[in-house]
């Protein structure tokens, strides 16, 4: 395989390819739309494309001939959607290892992560670097920066089967490995292969494997890349980890924490335990309740994994199984995840023997839009389809872009869905004195949940904050940081992501609003008793917190509330 462009070597365009792009560059700043100042200068065999443009402009700004222009930017980079949450995601796989579950839907590709293909888009960076974290995570910075993407915020998500089931000595290097690319220079040396990295499947509690690490003596700890991180140039806002139901303990929260996990996605599957038995899920209903209201007094972020169509469901039954995600789980985010029918999956034999059928495309369709609209305004929709090669698919649907069929057919009836992503200002302007802040209050399994938001006059979200009130029934998480603490357990602002320092005209991450979100909950957590309030800080994020009175807990940040 003919190995990419490495990120250390030059993006520097040749004196030709330089100009051009220049005078397109040029028309652009003038005013011209995009796909017509690159037409009105063509190349032999086609036209200038959007990397060249970006590689550029950069090189025009990095050489003194042209001034930061950020709204140049924003016209000439390519998929500014992935951007404009206000964060930039970069996911990374873990290597092949032995999943505890024994799923019927789960396929496995030799040399693969169990569930995973590896010619999914995710998947393929991960196989060519040989699922070395920092390889895939500098080569998607080069890629993202390439076309005109902030790479200042990162929310690191790390797949790949089941997280939990991996030693912790690998854990800990994953984690190392991938912090080291974020802090990392350009110059910085590429050491460390995956050849080096531990291996085994044995676990122990924090600190056990400690020792695993001595080969890397010159290597600083993982807690010194944390502190590295607070200030690099690529700053950790989130790390989200998957892992089941059955495998979060107090001891693997705590863990989590040390590596400086934020999120946590489970696949609940189902909330029928018949539905769970006869796919082999291995885990009950009740271990996901306790699994996620551990987590959620630990304050993790919450996403839950749901999946029609598997078997022994039926359509009816999915639009009865899906209110029970809001009856006391009330994940934060879900990702919908249809039953795929794949030949390297045990169910393929039962759908041989007549025994499993799955939902047509129009089935499917209709199913997702029933139930999308009931989706409560605090939690967001990631996914609604696998992005699994069609290839793959023996029958039933075989779209990935399921999700615009979706909102099609939402239009078509006349409903919407009032989830996050649905309601996120995106690229719009916010003018902050037209915002209306809201406290839309729930209950969880052990919690008073508050969804504070600001919400512009059309219904648009420009930033919000989840403030978590433990109840007497909260699960005891045995945390210092936490005793007698309500919990911050996210504040997002939303818009196109920018810079550190760099300003926006009317940007909602520029205005104020985290703060203003943060003085809003430290009073709500105040009137309701709470001596203090903590919050579980992404390294990246923790000087944020730290400039607005926190300081430094074990594994939180917490500020004592006056008065109490």
């Amino acid at each position: 395989m003919v190995k990419k462009q490495h990120w250390l070597e030059s993006r520097t365009l040749t004196p030709e390819k330089l100009a051009l792009a220049r005078q397109v560059l040029a028309d652009v700043r003038a005013g011209r739309p995009v796909a017509e100042a690159v037409r009105r200068h063509p190349v032999k065999g086609g036209h200038i494309n959007k990397s060249t443009l970006v590689a550029a402009y950069n090189q025009l700004v990095a050489s003194g001939d042209w001034q930061p222009d950020p709204h140049l930017l924003a016209r000439i980079r390519l998929k500014p959607v992935r951007t404009l949450s206000g964060v930039t995601t970069v996911t990374v796989l873990t290597k092949p290892y032995p999943c505890p579950g024994q799923c019927i839907f789960c396929p496995q590709e030799a040399r693969m992560p169990k569930s995973y293909f590896s010619d999914e888009p995710g998947a393929m960076r991960a196989v060519e670097h040989d699922f070395d974290p920092y390889a895939q995570v500098r080569s998607r910075l080069e890629a993202l920066e390439a076309v005109g993407h902030p790479t200042d915020k990162i929310e690191l998500l790390i797949l790949g089967g089941t997280w939990s089931s991996y030693r912790r000595d690998y854990q800990e290097w994953f984690v190392r490995r991938c912090f080291e690319a974020l802090n990392a220079e350009d110059s910085y040396p590429r050491v460390r292969t995956l050849s080096q990295c531990p291996s085994g499947r044995a676990r122990g509690e924090i600190g056990e494997n400690n020792s695993a690490n001595s080969a890397f003596a010159a290597v600083k700890s993982l807690a010194e890349m944390h502190v590295d991180n607070e200030t690099a140039p690529h700053r950790n806002v989130g790390l989200v980890v998957e892992t089941r139901p059955d495998e979060i303990t107090l001891h693997e929260l705590a863990w989590f924490r040390h590596l400086g996990v934020t999120k946590v996605q489970m696949g609940a599957q189902s909330l029928d335990d018949h539905i769970l038995e006869i796919n082999q899920r291995g885990h009950t209903v009740a271990e996901t309740r306790r699994a996620v209201a551990l987590s959620r007094a630990a304050g993790f972020k919450i996403v839950l994994h749901w999946m029609p169509n598997l078997l022994g469901a039926t359509l009816d039954s999915d639009r009865a199984d899906f209110p029970r995600l809001w009856e006391g789980l009330c994940p934060d985010e879900i990702k919908i995840y249809p039953c795929q029918l794949l030949e390297n999956a045990p169910l393929f034999e039962y759908w041989q023997r007549g025994e499993y059928q799955p939902y047509t495309q129009e089935e499917l369709t209709a199913l997702i839009a029933d139930v999308k609209p009931t989706i409560p305004r605090y939690c967001r929709v990631n996914r609604v389809i696998r992005d699994i090669p069609s290839t793959h698919v023996v029958a039933g649907n075989k779209r990935t872009s399921l999700r615009q069929d979706v909102h099609a057919e939402m239009r078509r009836r006349g409903t919407r869905c009032n989830c996050i992503r649905c309601r996120e200002v995106r690229a719009q302007d916010v003018e902050t004195d037209s915002l209306k802040l809201e406290d839309l209050f729930y209950a969880a399994d052990g919690a008073e949940e508050h969804f504070l938001s600001f919400v512009t006059p059309e219904d648009k979200i420009a930033g919000f904050l989840r403030l978590s009130l433990p109840d007497p029934d909260s699960p005891s998480t045995d945390m210092t940081d936490l005793a007698e603490a309500a919990i911050i357990r996210e504040v997002h602002i939303y818009g196109q992501s920018l810079l550190v320092g760099e300003e926006g005209n009317g940007a909602a991450q520029h205005a104020g609003l985290g703060t203003r979100l943060l003085k809003e909950a430290k009073k709500i957590a105040g009137e309701r008793g709470f001596r203090r309030v903590a919050v579980i800080a992404a390294v990246g994020t923790r000087k944020y917190y730290l400039e607005r009175g926190f300081e430094r807990g074990e594994l939180y940040l917490v500020k004592a509330l006056s008065g109490k």
